[in-house]
């Protein structure tokens, strides 16, 4: 039995459908989704179970590796044609390239893993994948008049 679904749910839901690329922002900037007001994350990487401002739920989330895996994707190709450039003009020492290189990899990765990590839930709570099927009905169901 799921303890959230005795939780008291907030009805205040904006009346409207929110497009993928707002979604996106808001995972990027590390806000519900759904609101863009509420926090999506309650520590670093731990998501919170709930928006504190709406009320959306988030405890359905199943980022597992993806996120790291576009960090280690994204910080590669910023890195290594880097290093390659150094390497090649200026032919430096290796603990010269560990100096340089290992901080700067480590910065990229942790800036990185939290606003991806948030774009990837985003994506998963527009699409309705991974138990966010219900919450896109919802939205679905009270579209903009148009």
């Amino acid at each position: 039995m799921n303890f959230l679904a005795f939780a008291a749910k907030p009805e205040t839901r904006p009346k409207t459908a929110v497009p993928l690329k707002t979604a996106l922002w808001r995972g990027l900037t590390g806000r519900c989704p759904h609101c863009g007001e509420g926090r999506m994350f309650r520590a670093f990487l731990k998501v919170a179970d709930r928006c504190d401002v709406c009320g959306e739920e988030l405890h359905h989330q199943r980022a597992d590796d993806f996120p790291a895996y576009l960090v280690i994707v994204l910080v590669g190709h910023l890195v290594v044609p880097l290093v390659l450039h150094v390497e090649m003009t200026y032919q430096p020492a290796y603990w010269i390239h560990a100096a340089l290189f290992l901080p700067l990899t480590l910065a990229l990765s942790l800036a990185l893993i939290q606003p991806i990590k948030g774009a990837v839930i985003a994506l998963q709570w527009h699409a309705g994948m991974h138990g966010f099927e219900e919450a896109k009905k919802l939205r679905g169901s009270v579209q903009a008049p148009g």
